[in-house]
């Protein structure tokens, strides 16, 4: 076996990573045009093409403070989901996050993986397919927009259908226009 694998000519040999669609969240409501652009760059930088849903200004969810702004981010990679959303972690850090804050509480960045593949992770740090998906308009929308054909990992269903059946508070998303990411 191994004199017929040292026969092979380098040329001969090709070795392939597998590339996984990962989906992610992105919002923040401090500077959020400097965060969120700050991650857009970073992001291509790291993963190459990265498809951009439109941007929603959003009010705050569970506190009183400034509108944020969110959008949904897709790209492809062969990194593994705990390394993707470690990177997000130093993202978030990198924008000034204090990562110990309340869970609502403003934010310079928050960025969230939501879908790995169709991989489906239940862990104390990690969770996909995360829970915004189908709590909040912020998240699904963009997301529908962006993947509509998609299919939650769990449901089946696609998040075209899943957006237009969706029972939760429009939470007033508005368009943002002309924000050039």
């Amino acid at each position: 076996m191994l004199r017929a694998m040292s026969a092979l000519s380098s040329s001969e040999v090709h070795l392939t990573s597998c590339m996984t669609k990962v989906y992610a969240s992105i919002g923040s409501n401090i500077e959020p045009t400097v965060n969120i652009q700050m991650c857009i760059t970073a992001l291509r930088a790291r993963y190459g093409t990265v498809d951009l849903s439109p941007v929603y200004e959003t009010l705050a969810v569970g506190f009183v403070g400034a509108a944020f702004y969110n959008l949904v981010v897709g790209f492809t990679t062969d990194e593994e989901a705990h390394a993707v959303a470690q990177f997000f972690r130093t993202l978030e850090r990198e924008s000034g996050r204090d990562l110990h804050h309340a869970k609502f509480a403003p934010r310079t960045l928050d960025v969230d993986l939501l879908l790995y593949g169709d991989q489906v992770l239940d862990e104390a740090h990690l969770k996909i397919p995360r829970g915004e998906i189908l709590e909040y308009a912020f998240v699904l929308r963009p997301l529908a927009e962006l993947c509509p054909m998609g299919r939650h990992p769990v449901l089946g269903e696609t998040f075209q259908d899943l957006w237009q059946t969706f029972q939760g508070e429009k939470q007033g998303l508005k368009p943002v226009l002309g924000l050039e990411l």
